[in-house]
């Protein structure tokens, strides 16, 4: 057996694994103690899904399961030094945008992530009507400047989306997904993930579209709880599926079931809201066919799905 010190020859296994290394995906986003949203939500979701992260903090929001009570910016330059410390270490596959605390984080994210043009950039917008109205305005401003040029997806509800891109829409019925993806492509985003678009019946459509029109999508039946984390998850494994090259339609397909699998085995740690398994396809087997995690909630959901939906491929 080599000691710790003994020099391996050069094509000992340990460079076959370090070639197989899995992608790796840097999530700027705020820091916060349910590990439901932020960055320790990415990180669980693209460590489920087979990716590596590559987190930066950009802000420490206080929260429980049920609410936010408020939240401290961390100073630009340290937001940078955070991201070039590891960028010139390791190769970054893809990026995700999460909460970025301020209109200065947001500038700061933007001057790293211009520097990659090539590298795919998945940004997810929060709903952010905790904050004062003058700090969501100039969070807005700068976000719609400064990363939607950058962007390949932007993922987020139905109404966040409106209120972000079509502020003065007055019309008598929804914006559409074409609507607010053309809103979008007028500030540089080349698609958009739209959630939660409510439809008759309980149902609730999740659309992925570009100005041209819609792309994909698929149906969910409304569940009869409350979840935070669901578009943290669904952003941060679209990233991971397309840090290793998966086609956008493809991709946001198969980041859908995995959402809807792991909303279908959600848990709630405290006394707020559910939180997804992201997970789920690690527990054991239930007895007699049970579900494997079993949750305090009673809830019907479905994919719709022309076959019977299949757990996410791992993608390393």
């Amino acid at each position: 057996m080599n000691s710790p010190d003994t020099p391996l020859p050069p094509d000992a296994p340990a460079a076959e694994e370090e070639a197989q290394a899995p992608a790796c995906v840097m999530s700027f986003n705020a820091s916060e103690p349910t590990g439901a949203t932020g960055i320790a939500g990415d990180i669980a979701t693209i460590a489920a899904m087979g990716a590596h992260a590559l987190p930066v903090v950009t802000a420490i929001v206080l929260r429980d399961t049920a609410e936010i009570f408020e939240h401290q910016t961390l100073d630009s330059d340290l937001l940078v030094e955070q991201a070039r410390s590891v960028l010139e270490d390791v190769p970054v596959a893809a990026w995700k945008v999460g909460f970025l605390g301020s209109a200065e984080g947001v500038s700061a994210v933007a001057e790293v992530l211009s520097d990659y043009p090539d590298v795919p950039l998945v940004s997810y917008m929060p709903a952010i009507s905790w904050l004062d109205e003058e700090q969501q305005q100039s969070y807005w401003d700068s976000f719609r400047e400064l990363i939607l040029p950058q962007t390949q997806v932007l993922v987020g509800n139905h109404k966040t989306l409106t209120d972000f891109l079509l502020p003065e829409w007055d019309a008598g019925r929804p914006a559409s997904p074409r609507e607010l993806a053309v809103a979008a492509a007028e500030h540089g985003a080349q698609h958009v993930l739209v959630t939660g678009i409510a439809l008759p019946n309980q149902f609730v459509d999740n659309v992925l579209a570009s100005p041209q029109g819609p792309i994909t999508g698929e149906k969910f039946e409304r569940f009869e709880v409350s979840f935070i984390g669901a578009g943290e998850t669904l952003s941060a494994s679209l990233a991971a599926l397309l840090s290793v090259g998966a086609e956008i339609h493809a991709a946001v397909g198969e980041a859908l079931a995995f959402l809807d699998q792991s909303l279908d085995a959600g848990f709630r740690p405290g006394m707020g809201n559910v939180v997804p398994d992201r997970f789920f396809w690690a527990l054991p087997p239930g007895e007699e066919g049970e579900p494997a995690a079993a949750t305090e909630h009673e809830h019907s959901h479905d994919l719709m799905m022309d076959e019977p939906s299949k757990g996410p491929r791992r993608i390393h």
